[in-house]
């Protein structure tokens, strides 16, 4: 039966690689993302280039918790079972920017839009067959904590980097506690590192941050292989009931010591939950 798959961020990058390899398996794919011009354009390219008619494109702005329940909604109604959902979509803003539900930007695409489409998603997601969530984390988390006097570094002195640090650390620890929280559904939850990769990341901010990040991709490894694991956890049976891992390199390791605090994981599930606005 035809595996039904949403990927986040799909237009470029690891994204799009991880929907083009998905869509080469058979399966039906649905791509979100913010520019629906080039939305289009990367639809009809890899119906092209895989030979799969069976995708389709969903606009939204994922950083606002109105675009992101309206492209629930619209997703739900387009795959009543979801068998897979990768939460790939992120950025890091050099500049402190505040989201249309004045949340600080990178905290709020990161992991808040990551926590509301998740779970607003859930009942497909039980629908499908084992279902799968996938989300991209990174090795940036360690090092990170959780500060909940001031979650999404909005009253503090503002640092791009230890913003970023916070969310990916937020991935883990949501990832940690959905793999709680859906045991005994088959429905699993995993997330993992990518790699350093050489794709647009890091250059929606100033000329400055643009070119440092551009010079640092020359070290860094292409989308194919930062898609590796993503792909892995989304598609392999190796992975079949697995759930709650970190994966680097398709293999699962050990986070950081805060990333496997199940108190901190329990409350930023709370605390998340009042941000975007979901009841118990």
């Amino acid at each position: 039966m035809q595996k039904k798959v949403i990927v986040t961020g799909a237009t470029d990058g690891i994204g799009l690689i991880t929907a083009r390899r998905i869509a080469e398996s058979g399966a039906e794919v649905g791509l979100v993302a913010r520019n629906a011009a080039k939305g289009a354009e990367v639809i009809e390219s890899l119906k092209r280039e895989t030979g799969n008619d069976a995708l389709r494109f969903f606009q939204a702005d994922l950083s606002s918790f109105a675009e992101v329940r309206r492209v629930s909604e619209e997703i739900s109604k387009a795959f009543p079972k979801l068998d897979v959902l990768v939460n790939n979509a992120g950025a890091m803003f050099v500049r402190r920017t505040m989201s249309a539900d004045g949340v600080e930007m990178t905290f709020a695409l990161n992991h808040l839009s990551v926590f509301l489409l998740t779970n607003l998603l859930l009942p497909q997601i039980k629908a499908g067959r084992a279902g799968r969530v996938v989300t991209v984390a990174s090795v940036a988390h360690r090092g990170a904590d959780i500060d909940f006097d001031d979650l999404d570094s909005s009253r503090a002195r503002y640092s791009a980097w230890r913003s970023y640090q916070r969310s990916k650390l937020a991935n883990i620890l949501f990832t940690r506690e959905l793999a709680a929280q859906l045991a005994g559904t088959g429905v699993t939850a995993n997330c993992l590192h990518p790699g350093f990769v050489a794709s647009k990341f890091g250059e929606n901010n100033n000329p400055l941050m643009t070119l440092a990040m551009k010079f640092g991709k020359l070290f860094a490894i292409s989308p194919e292989e930062g898609a590796k694991t993503s792909i892995h956890l989304a598609m392999s049976d190796d992975v079949e009931g697995q759930t709650g891992g970190y994966f680097v390199e398709c293999k699962k390791c050990s986070p950081s010591r805060q990333a496997q605090n199940d108190a901190t994981a329990q409350r930023l599930w709370v605390e998340s939950m009042k941000h975007v606005g979901l009841s118990e």
